[in-house]
């Protein structure tokens, strides 16, 4: 008699439907895989997490309420055998860190789906930690020796990439603009750009600052 392989229960974190969508009708194709659930948030997701136990989780980053990194940490104290697969459009070394260091188990980028995404499953299912897609690992590569962000100058930067001036941002923060020019000048230095623009862009393009997937 044929033994017959248990199905590994995913689910799915997106807050785009048709993305969540696109995702059950991959796993409707794969014989060793089924849908359980599907949230919308961050906080979805653990709620959903606690309530169906799945074996792989599919997760977006960018989401609102609570994003895909604090998600995963919440699970991952829920259950720190929970296996996360983190799905973003976004190649910042940032986040990707910042998810791995969650406890995400792999790290997919949207545009991989189609080609690695079922193979990703069984390897994180089965316990064999994937490798990071090459665009993120060598950015990671690239600035690992740079001074981080602090908490305030992400925080003061955030307010720069919304188009808000030194005034401002210390009206908002409460400060003064004498020290959001001081916090500027240390975020230049420490992203190696000469002026906001570039900060802001270097920043968002590494993911140190959000941007929706």
């Amino acid at each position: 008699m044929t033994e017959v392989s248990p199905q590994i229960g995913v689910l799915t974190v997106d807050d785009h439907p048709l993305l969540r969508d696109g995702l059950s009708a991959m796993l409707a194709t794969q014989a060793d895989m089924r849908l359980l659930g599907e949230a919308g948030d961050g906080e979805q997701a653990i709620a959903r997490y606690g309530e169906l136990r799945p074996d792989v989780v599919l997760m977006d980053l960018q989401m609102p309420k609570m994003d895909g990194v604090e998600a995963t940490l919440r699970i991952r104290q829920l259950d720190p055998r929970a296996r996360i697969i983190v799905l973003t459009t976004y190649k910042g070394d940032v986040r990707a860190l910042r998810a791995l260091q969650a406890g995400a188990s792999s790290y997919l980028l949207k545009d991989m789906l189609r080609r690695d995404l079922v193979d990703t499953i069984r390897n994180v299912y089965a316990g064999r930690r994937q490798p990071m897609p090459p665009e993120v690992a060598e950015s990671l590569a690239a600035h690992v020796l740079d001074e981080s962000l602090s908490l305030r100058e992400t925080e003061v930067l955030q307010h720069v990439a919304c188009g808000l001036s030194n005034k401002q941002v210390g009206q908002r923060l409460h400060v003064s603009e004498e020290t959001i020019k001081a916090h500027m000048k240390s975020i230049l230095s420490k992203l190696k750009v000469r002026d906001r623009t570039h900060a802001v862009t270097k920043a968002l393009r590494r993911g140190i600052l959000a941007l929706d997937d």
